[in-house]
Formats: C-alpha cells, structure tokens, sequence
C-alpha cells in the first residue's frame, strides 16, 4: 500500500505510525499481550480439544485498540434500553410475528419448528410470567459518499449473544499492553467494561423471582464446549450471588428431562428456575430429540432466557419488517422520540417476499449485487451472502418462494484502520481492518412490569477487512476495545 494511502488511514487510528511501523516494538509486545491475555483469562479451549481445559490457548485480540467516534459510541449506548424494550414487545405480539413470518415459515425448516413450538405455547397459555432477556445489538460504521459516518445496525441478537464474559476482560489486556508500548494518554481512554456482571445480574433477578432457593440455573450448552470461559465468566457471578448453576446440553435434558403436574422443570433431579440458552439459535444444534426437548422446556414453569417469542423476535424476517414506515409506531405510539433513536441506526432493508415488492428488490440486487448483502434467517456467523453470489441466488430463485427465507440489506461502507490480529497459528502482520460495535441489553419483566432495563456494557470486535463475514467463534474476528475520538 502506498505511503499516501496509509497516511490518509492513520488520521483515525489509535496509534500514530511510528509505533505501528516499529518491528522490534511489536515483536515484544506481541510476546507480552499473549502471555499477558493468557494471565487475565482472556481463553478459549482449542479445536483439538473443545471439552477439555488441559490445554487452552488465548481467544483472538487486537493488539491495539481500535478508534470509535464517541458520538456515535454514546448513540448506540442511548438506544440500547429503546430496543430492549422493542424486543420485548414483539415477543408478546403474536399478530405482529404471525404476519411478520408467514412468508419465512413456509420456506425455512428452522424458522417454522421454532415458530411451531411458538405457536403450541400460543394454544395451551405461557406458564410462567417472568421474562429475561439478554441481547447484543450489533452495529458498523457507514462512510457515506460526502464523507460523513452513521450508525448502522447489523442485526439484533436475541438468544446466545456471545462474549460478554472474555469482553469484560479484554480493558485490562489492553492497558497493560498500552503501559508496555508507552503510551499511557491512550491506556488511560480505555473504557470500564463489565457486561458479565450486568447479565448476571439480570439473570440472579429472574432466579429471585421464581422463588426457590433450591432452583438451579441451567445453562444449555453445545457439545463442542470451545468458548466455555465465556461462560464461565456469567456463571461465576451468579455463584458469587449464592445462584447455584449446572451445565446441560440437549442430550442431557432430553435423557433426564421431566416436567412435574405443575408444569416445574426437573433436569437429573434438580429443579431449573431459569434456562438460560448458550444453544439452540443454528438448524445443526437440534435432532428430533433436541426439539422435543425444546418445546418441553418452552411448556414448563422454569424461566426461559430467551423464551420462544423473544428467540423469534431476532430474526432477521422480522428486522426487515421492523424497517418498514410506520410499524416502529405501532409499538411506540406516544413516544416518538424512541421511534426516531431506533430508525436513526437502520439499515436498508428490503422484502423479498412473492409479490410486486419483492420483484423490485430481486432486481434491485441483480443489478447492483456489490451494494447489498442477502441474509438468511441464520445466527453464528458466516452465513451471509456477497456480490456475485447474489445473483446467482437470487438468478436460481427469482420465481421461486425459496428467495423468502431470505432479506436484503444495504451494505455498510466502514473506513478501515490499521492493527494487527493475534490469532494462534497465524503470522502477526499489519492488517487492514473492520470493527463492529456491540450493545448488551438486559431486560426482566414479571407480567407486565419492566423491573429492569439496563445496558450492561460493549463488545467491539475487529477482523482483516479480506473477510466478508464471520465472527469470533467463526475464527474470523477478534476481541477489541474502542478508544473513544
């Protein structure tokens, strides 16, 4: 890349290019933000050995981190609790889901088992009046063409949103890593970050609210168990608060799973006040077994977090469908000032549903393939679909219903910036790189009072601007902290 180029770039990096374009500077703090991660709990198990921690490895970071204008930072702060209130709501509103799915159902296998086991809940009455939820609304910024950068919201994660354990770890990895390169103005602008706590403390309301001391707190969990110390993080808070905790999978619950006549949720012998799901949100997490696990779980008296309602409340059907004019009123009609907060950071989002619409949207794409993304009704990273490989599904589909298990959305444009990835196994190098901003929400109502509305804290997370998609977990991605501009 030309020197020019790279010039224009570090005008809105964190560090200035003497010490990004040192060598020997990074080779050693690349040895000690490694050990340094390793000694602050920032890990991961490995995929050699997903179920065991005899060997573990730190979980991708920045080496730096990485710049954010404030006022956009303190936007998405300020809307948080608006959308955990929107949230909320939808679950509740079985007209608004019914017709907001009834095209996505009819094509997408996955969407329609879950909106099945909704629509059971529906027909035999919700037994518990409690309602937790933990989501994570993610954003990137847009570039526009006269220059100036915008909020946009990606997606809303309404179940298993990730990362809120090993974020509240990464400040301290980074001030210490800023205290070794000298530069203590910047270690000093790295934020407070603790959303475990704030999840937790959530999650420990519910648990009080099911009253029973004896209950325990059911985390379900995946088979393959890498991000385990994420977890583990939200866990140990609630064991600090006296809330005993048990780890089960799909398997367990579908082995020793039982509901009692009052509809009380028994797991190896223990009663579960609260389920909090850390699976569950991708078609390859089910067998029949699982799903029937699912909908016994959704039926009994235990807390559900998320609840059906809210699991559907996520996709990305009903995103689109939020986007249209005049639904976000519909929810809020004497709060106007939310309605604006919420538009202010969406997208363009557009229908692809039979029909006059969503013909002009299909050509719409083809003709303009590279200014849109084409999403499917898929959580975890790396399902959605660039360019080229637009048309060639929308080509295939084009009078076809097939095309509405998806959406499409304008693609955002972000500046990237300079940092280097470490990543076990790879070559640390400069990279070009794009961030995306998350907002924890944490919710609890009981019938229909809002107990708690809060926004518990950030994740930023920053990958090679060569990735279209993918997170994390997805081995794509890696944590970071924002230094606020």
């Amino acid at each position: 890349m030309c020197r020019s180029m790279m010039t224009m770039l570090m005008a809105s990096m964190a560090m200035p290019e003497d010490v990004l374009m040192n060598e020997a500077l990074i080779r050693d703090l690349e040895a000690v933000a490694k050990d340094t991660a390793v000694l602050l709990g920032v890990l991961m198990r490995t995929k050699e050995t997903p179920n065991s921690s005899e060997v573990v490895c730190f979980a991708p970071f920045s080496l730096f981190p990485s710049p954010l204008p404030k006022v956009l930072f303190d936007q998405a702060l300020a809307v948080q609790t608006n959308f955990n209130r929107l949230v909320d709501m939808i679950s509740q509103d079985s007209k608004f889901l019914q017709e907001a799915l009834a095209s996505t159902i009819k094509v997408d296998d996955f969407t329609a088992r879950l909106f099945n086991i909704y629509r059971h809940i529906l027909q035999e009455g919700c037994s518990q009046p409690i309602a937790v939820g933990l989501n994570r609304s993610d954003y990137m910024l847009d570039r526009g063409t006269d220059g100036n950068t915008t909020l946009k919201q990606i997606e809303i994660n309404t179940i298993a949103a990730s990362f809120g354990g090993l974020s509240s770890r990464t400040p301290a990895v980074h001030r210490h890593i800023l205290k070794v390169a000298g530069r203590l103005e910047e270690r000093k602008m790295i934020l407070d970050n603790n959303p475990a706590a704030g999840l937790a403390k959530a999650l420990a309301l519910a648990w009080k609210l099911y009253g029973s001391d004896r209950a325990v707190v059911m985390f379900l969990v995946e088979d393959c168990q890498i991000n385990i110390y994420d977890h583990r993080y939200v866990e140990n808070e609630l064991w600090n608060r006296n809330i005993p905790v048990v780890r089960r999978r799909f398997e367990d619950v579908c082995k020793t799973g039982l509901l009692d006549q009052d509809k009380r949720l028994f797991v190896d012998g223990q009663e579960v006040a609260l389920v909090y799901f850390r699976n569950g949100y991708m078609p390859q997490n089910y067998t029949e077994q699982s799903w029937e696990a699912r909908l016994m779980m959704e039926r009994s008296l235990a807390v559900k977090c998320p609840d059906i309602g809210t699991h559907l409340a996520g996709t990305k059907k009903v995103q689109q469908e939020l986007a249209r004019p005049g639904v976000l009123e519909k929810f809020f009609p004497d709060d106007p000032e939310a309605v604006a907060q919420m538009r202010a950071t969406f997208a363009g989002l557009y229908t692809l549903d039979e029909g006059e619409e969503g013909d002009k949207t299909v050509a719409m794409a083809l003709a303009n393939p590279d200014q849109y993304v084409l999403k499917p009704q898929r959580e975890g990273g790396g399902n959605n679909i660039y360019g080229a490989d637009i048309c060639q599904v929308l080509s295939g589909e084009k009078g076809s219903s097939d095309r509405t298990a998806y959406i499409l959305m304008d693609k955002v444009h972000p500046q990237p910036v300079y940092n280097y990835l470490l990543r076990s196994g790879y070559p640390l190098k400069l990279s070009t790189c794009l961030s995306e901003l998350g907002i924890f929400g944490a919710y609890v109502r009981q019938g229909t009072n809002m107990l708690l509305n809060e926004c518990p804290g950030h994740l930023l997370r920053t990958k090679s601007s060569e990735y279209s998609d993918g997170g994390v977990a997805a081995g794509v991605a890696v944590l970071d902290n924002p230094i606020l501009i």
